[in-house]
């Protein structure tokens, strides 16, 4: 069977490149950021292509598919709007009789790409994004439109550590085929075999905070003011802001709405998984993204290892200007790369099954 991957909303190939270390082919990513192209191409066999999803033409995406067997389709829309901070806000402005869906631009995505389904009809479709997706009438909607063109549909709340990443990270994982039923494999490690931030960063070259590593652009990590470095110094791994002196606290922290948010201005532990890596884990004060020895917060390239991203994977274009907030998006937003082999690894064994009658 000759198979053929389309990747929409493929950022800089996250899930592209888990796709490829599976074994199967990836022709083409389309994403509307065009600053996403260099990582993609640099370090995946698939061409990029800049393109808002919600107007790309089904021929453009079903052109890539020529002389293919098995065509599939696969996508994480932008999980801004289904976040756990986003749907706050939402529920704030459904209070205030806004409508939620008018305010935010990405809301429908997860609808276009459903459209496109519908037009296309791929053999096999995977969906991934945030956990809290499932309670969205957007989501319903989405498994409707797969049921109605022939799809078996199942999902599941993927834990990122029982396929290899090293971070505390649950993502919402749909599959579906017009072949038969398709499921997520099961966890490839155990609780006692996951790994670590340990095991993914204890290597990397020590920096200081403010410093650049004179061989790796991406090694470098924000400066900290004297006040944050007495905070960071005063930090225990997988501790919180509550180690601190009553000096160094903040006082949102003093406050009964402030005492909750422990996981900020926190170190990572050597011997767990990290916390989850957002878009802004480059900074020491919001989340626990601070080195577990270190003074200093994690490093771009930390940050992407952390998401599973190989070591060399190339996100910076040689002489390029380093734009942190761009590099923070990029990494954040990505698949991460072992999730993306398990989903990879999912649709081989469906394909397989199906060949073989099961």
């Amino acid at each position: 069977m000759k198979i053929t991957v389309v990747d929409l909303f493929c950022g800089i190939g996250g899930l592209t490149h888990g796709m490829e270390l599976a074994g199967l082919n990836v022709a083409a990513g389309f994403d509307i950021d065009p600053t996403c192209r260099y990582a993609y191409e640099a370090n995946n066999n698939a061409l990029f292509f800049e393109a808002d999803i919600a107007a790309l033409n089904h021929e453009d995406i079903n052109a890539h598919y020529k002389d293919s067997n098995i065509r599939v389709l696969v996508g994480c829309a932008p999980c801004q709007p289904f976040s756990k901070y986003t749907m706050r806000y939402r529920k704030k402005s459904e209070n205030n009789n806004c409508d939620y869906s008018k305010t935010h631009s990405k809301w429908n995505l997860v609808d276009s790409f459903a459209e496109k389904i519908r037009t296309i009809l791929p053999d096999v479709v995977s969906m991934e994004n945030v956990p809290e997706l499932v309670g969205a009438s957007v989501f319903r909607r989405f498994i409707l439109t797969l049921e109605e063109c022939g799809y078996s549909v199942s999902y599941s709340i993927a834990f990122c550590p029982d396929y290899g990443v090293p971070q505390n990270r649950k993502r919402l994982v749909l599959l579906a085929s017009r072949l038969g039923a398709i499921n997520m494999i099961e966890p490839m490690y155990a609780p006692g075999e996951y790994k670590t931030v340990k095991d993914a960063i204890f290597a990397m070259p020590k920096i200081n905070a403010g410093e650049r590593h004179s061989i790796d652009p991406l090694h470098f990590s924000a400066g900290l003011n004297d006040t944050n470095m007495l905070r960071i110094k005063a930090s225990k791994q997988g501790g919180t802001w509550r180690d601190w002196d009553a000096a160094l606290q903040l006082a949102c922290h003093k406050k009964n709405t402030g005492k909750t948010y422990a996981a900020v201005y926190g170190r990572m532990s050597w011997d767990l998984p990290s916390p989850t890596i957002t878009t802004q884990f480059y900074g020491y004060g919001n989340g626990r993204f601070g080195h577990p020895t270190q003074n200093r917060a994690i490093s771009m390239r930390e940050g992407a290892i952390l998401q599973s991203f190989p070591p060399n994977y190339k996100l910076l274009e040689e002489g390029a200007s380093t734009k942190t907030r761009v590099l923070g998006t990029h990494i954040g937003n990505a698949v991460p790369v072992e999730l993306g082999r398990a989903i990879g690894l999912s649709i081989i064994k469906h394909l397989e099954d199906v060949e073989h009658g099961e």
